[in-house]
């Protein structure tokens, strides 16, 4: 992997995001911090750039349809190319219950708010991102979901969270048949129970290990899996 590859990771000025963005640009990749507050993005660029690692900065809001677009269209103004995209900003709603939340008592609004950030974001940013690696006749589209939208092993708790990933797992496979064989892969990975904001203090994985796989997808050779969803780089059941 070179410095010619150019990188977008959503909902990058914190956590996993931020770790996918370091690990990147440690491998010599642009790497590109898409964060809702540039202020934000700038503070995590500042510390990436105390470890000696050069990222840039874009305004991006999930939420926006316009944002998507502008962000890559800046990504090209400014780089010239757009290889990798990484769709990692979400949302957990806390919902009446916590973990334990029920389906039954869900709220319509917590269900069209998780969508739209969890789901209508990354369906923005593909389709702004695609015509560019199309032109390249290179792409990797890495969608960060979670097991909690594994329909093999479909539990209860969080249900307006679950059935985001288990949508966004959908777009995956939509995405990756729909471009067909080539040099454009498009997967899903799940990083696990990570120590961020979202994950809590007593989740069981380091922000390292929660990024590894979704470093692995968006760094594959030419020969390497598409429409596919992995964990600790091995695949997972739908």
């Amino acid at each position: 992997m070179t410095a010619t590859r150019t990188a977008l990771v959503s909902g990058a000025n914190r956590g996993i995001g931020f770790e996918i963005v370091r690990q990147l640009a440690r491998l010599g990749v642009l790497a590109v911090i898409g964060a809702r507050d540039p202020e934000d993005g700038a503070k995590a660029a500042e510390k990436l750039q105390s470890e000696g690692l050069e990222v840039p900065v874009v305004a991006l809001d999930v939420d926006r349809e316009d944002s998507a677009a502008e962000a890559v269209a800046d990504v090209k103004r400014l780089y010239g190319r757009l290889d990798i995209l990484v769709n990692n900003a979400a949302i957990l709603i806390d919902e009446p219950g916590g973990f334990n939340a029920s389906f039954f008592d869900l709220k319509s609004d917590t269900v069209r708010r998780t969508m739209e950030t969890n789901l209508l974001g990354p369906i923005r940013l593909i389709q702004a991102a695609l015509p560019l690696m199309r032109e390249q006749d290179y792409g990797r589209i890495v969608n960060v979901s979670s097991i909690a939208g594994q329909l093999a092993e479909m539990g209860s708790g969080y249900p307006a969270y679950r059935m985001s990933k288990t949508a966004l797992n959908a777009l995956t496979r939509l995405t990756a048949s729909e471009i067909g064989p080539g040099d454009i892969k498009v997967n899903s990975m799940c990083p696990g129970w990570v120590r961020t904001d979202m994950g809590g203090a007593n989740a069981e994985r380091t922000v390292e290990e929660g990024a590894d796989t979704a470093v692995w997808l968006a760094t594959l050779p030419e020969d390497g899996p598409t429409g596919g969803f992995f964990r600790d780089r091995k695949p997972l059941a739908w």
